[in-house]
């Protein structure tokens, strides 16, 4: 018999491959394209994670490896007993050996290779040594002692259908957000408030738009903001995401303003005052400070984010969008 877990408020979208003993946590989502996640035996993802596959880049993780709380993974190959710190990004087409750590907030690049038992930390991640028998003594203790493998016993998961229009709207201050007929929200979405949704826009599983502050949220035509991301602001300010905007997933967007056709990957923060222009692309766990002002067609990477390089051509989406339905 199988003793998978998934709690209530845990999403699972498309085909996802679970082994026995797979536990997936409160307001954790899982989304797999085309049957392009597979986790194995007694694996954890804690609360509030992200993991995605795709068709290119399907995400894999071994048995008895632990996410932590906010963690993302896209289009990565993870390998068994490895623990995952809270908050960690790893980015599509990096492989992680067995038995490695993560230190809190590290983020591994795409194509990233780290090799068994590595201890890394960073932005970007760096490998700081081995694994000690104190580090395997942790893993093993926090494993119940047990750290044996078993054969995988596979469990497939298949999205049913979450409906349309789903997600729920909250008046505030006499304001309910305005949702265009063609846009279409999970039904973990929650938004509340002064907000306006365009035409053909997404809004994804457990995103929260907030707008209970003085200023207004204006999200335009064909926008994409993907799961967990949380879009705020502070009084006397308005936050707009222009046409064929590209937002998340894990991403905090504060009130800015970001430039049609923009890209903001995964676990990026947007502060307040800002301003973005169009065709912009910010690089993953990378943050805006306050009142920054960036032109089209730029590269933004960093914590802070500075201009790295510049756009050629048009953005074209990332294969991690959700596809149209």
């Amino acid at each position: 018999m199988s003793t998978i877990r998934i709690d209530e408020s845990a999403r699972l979208i498309g085909q996802i491959r679970l082994g026995d003993g797979a536990y997936i946590a409160q307001g954790s989502i899982l989304r797999s394209i085309e049957d392009s996640i597979t986790i194995d035996n007694t694996s954890w993802v804690l609360e509030n994670s992200v993991l995605i596959g795709t068709p290119s880049h399907p995400l894999k993780v071994g048995q008895k490896t632990v996410f932590g709380h906010k963690c993302i993974a896209i289009g990565a190959e993870i390998g068994n007993l490895c623990e995952i710190g809270n908050g960690v990004i790893m980015l599509p087409g990096s492989k992680i050996g067995d038995m490695c750590i993560f230190g809190e907030g590290t983020i591994i690049p795409e194509g990233a290779v780290i090799p068994d038992g590595s201890v890394v930390v960073g932005r970007p991640g760096r490998i700081i040594r081995r694994v000690t028998e104190d580090d395997k003594a942790m893993i093993k203790r926090m494993r119940s002692n047990d750290i044996s493998l078993s054969d995988y016993r596979e469990n497939i998961f298949e999205e049913e259908g979450d409906g349309e229009n789903m997600g729920k709207l909250y008046t505030y201050n006499s304001k309910l957000p305005e949702v265009a007929a063609s846009a279409y929200l999970y039904s973990s979405a929650e938004i509340t408030g002064d907000v306006i949704i365009g035409e053909n826009t997404v809004i994804g599983s457990g995103v929260r738009i907030i707008g209970n502050s003085h200023g207004p949220v204006r999200i335009g035509n064909n926008v994409q903001i993907l799961e967990n991301t949380v879009l705020h602001l502070l009084p006397d300010n308005e936050l707009i995401i222009n046409d064929n905007v590209t937002i998340g997933p894990g991403c905090i967007v504060h009130g800015t303003t970001i430039g049609a056709g923009s890209v903001i990957e995964s676990g990026a923060i947007i502060c307040d005052y800002s301003s973005l222009g169009k065709n912009t692309l910010v690089k993953s766990g990378s943050l805006v400070k306050q009142r920054s002002e960036f032109g089209d067609n730029v590269i933004l990477e960093g914590f802070p984010a500075k201009e790295i390089g510049e756009v050629e051509g048009i953005l074209d989406r990332p294969e991690w969008v959700v596809r149209a339905k």
